[in-house]
């Protein structure tokens, strides 16, 4: 089949790995891409926000299926826009991928389908914010109500962080609020995330994976869109998958087919593993990043068909997927500055040499860009994901780590403890 992904992200590029692996893909196509998506499927210019334009491309290249990997097309549309000129796409409607567009309308749901998530408040004024933060005190977790690329979160112990950053979200200190903020109860355990592939009836659940939210080791610094992730998880329970799908997958998405808009695409439940149980934190409606790239290096099951399935309404009748034993990890290599302000145009070196010093580490791009000379430079925050894979978590991060210190790029900055703790033996 010919396949069509939008996007332009490290997450596309896993996403585009894999389909160039896949034996029924007989030709690949990628808009906007990357200079690393370049590399393994033809990349097209497009505004991935506008559906029209997107449509009108799968039609021009007579693509049989379009992949729509970031959360924005989705929240835009996208998706139906594809579906309407008569081509498969895999993605949410624009309404069912309000799941992820709103915090507030996700809380609804899961209220609504009984999934266990955390208590909280939709505020849109500066007193239910001081009342909402009264209510449940430090540490206060403020959500933006709207898509935020991974980092419109704030967990603090500081009331005056936490208050400013609920009224920002809200516009209360302009004049007015422009819009709501989700304030709810702290979480504690370790944060899971897990996908599932839908068509909107039929769930198929993937492997677990962990990611690294803040910027710095041992979880310090600012909130950032994800800085490396793991896969799989040894100290997880074994039945996780299994309960999740149960009490959180299959519920959502069977209450959002009884509202009238179905749910066919990527479920992505956010888990706090917590001393009361599993809690979801939040949903998205796409693959997740950085955890899609190590879940994809261990899917044996060709992507392709998996999709589609799920596109075409067909995952019931769908094989038991396969997974390799081993595991992965990924870490990113992020620009100077980020995640505040970004610096760009950074030249990068060393692409080359990971991969003929290691067949099994490989470097996935996000933020970059081909220069007329051949020459890739940094084009965004996170610049690139060095992932790995190996017959245990200890080799893959060794193995990854190698590969990062074969890169080079003025300025970046990377966490050193990915997996670090997961990869230690239990006794």
């Amino acid at each position: 089949m010919k396949v069509l992904v939008i996007g332009g992200g490290a997450r596309e590029h896993a996403l585009c790995r894999s389909l160039s692996l896949d034996p029924d893909v007989t030709a690949l196509h990628c808009a906007p891409g990357n200079a690393g998506i370049a590399e393994v499927a033809a990349v097209h210019p497009v505004d991935a926000l506008d559906g029209a334009a997107v449509a009108e491309l799968a039609v021009s290249l007579r693509a049989d299926f379009v992949i729509v990997g970031p959360e924005a097309p989705l929240v835009a549309g996208v998706a139906d826009a594809v579906r309407r000129a008569g081509v498969d796409c895999f993605g949410p409607s624009r309404e069912a991928a309000a799941l992820e567009g709103s915090k507030a309308f996700a809380k609804d749901v899961m209220a609504a389908a009984g999934v266990p998530t955390a208590r909280s408040y939709v505020c849109d004024t500066a007193e239910r914010i001081d009342a909402a933060l009264d209510a449940f005190g430090a540490p206060y977790v403020v959500k933006d109500d709207g898509l935020a690329a991974g980092k419109g979160v704030v967990v603090t112990g500081d009331l005056d962080v936490a208050r400013a950053h609920a009224l920002a979200c809200v516009g209360a200190d302009g004049g007015g609020p422009r819009g709501s903020v989700v304030i709810e109860e702290y979480l504690d355990g370790p944060e899971v995330s897990l996908f599932a592939v839908t068509d909107g009836e039929t769930i198929v659940p993937l492997q677990p994976a962990q990611d690294f939210k803040r910027a710095l080791d041992g979880d310090e610094g600012p909130n950032t869109g994800g800085m490396g992730a793991y896969s799989p998880l040894p100290w997880a329970d074994p039945r996780l998958v299994d309960e999740v799908s149960r009490t959180v997958l299959q519920p959502t998405v069977d209450e959002l087919r009884r509202r009238g808009t179905p749910f066919a695409g990527l479920l992505y439940a956010g888990l706090a593993i917590t001393s009361r149980g599993v809690r979801v934190i939040e949903f998205n409606a796409r693959f997740g990043d950085p955890e899609t790239q190590v879940v994809l290096a261990r899917l044996r099951t060709p992507l392709a068909g998996l999709l589609r399935a799920a596109a075409t309404g067909q995952l019931a009748a769908f094989p038991a997927l396969r997974w390799s034993e081993g595991a992965a990890v990924t870490v990113v290599i992020a620009s100077h500055n980020y995640p505040d302000a970004p610096r760009t145009g950074d030249p990068i070196g060393g692409l080359a040499d990971v991969a003929e010093k290691d067949e099994h580490a490989y470097v996935l791009h996000a933020g970059t860009r081909a220069e007329a000379d051949g020459s890739v430079v940094s084009a965004g925050g996170r610049v690139l994901s060095v992932t790995a894979t190996a017959s245990d978590l200890t080799a893959a991060r060794e193995r990854a780590y190698r590969a990062v210190d074969r890169i080079t790029l003025d300025g970046s900055h990377h966490r050193t403890d990915i997996a670090a703790q997961a990869a230690v033996p239990t006794a």
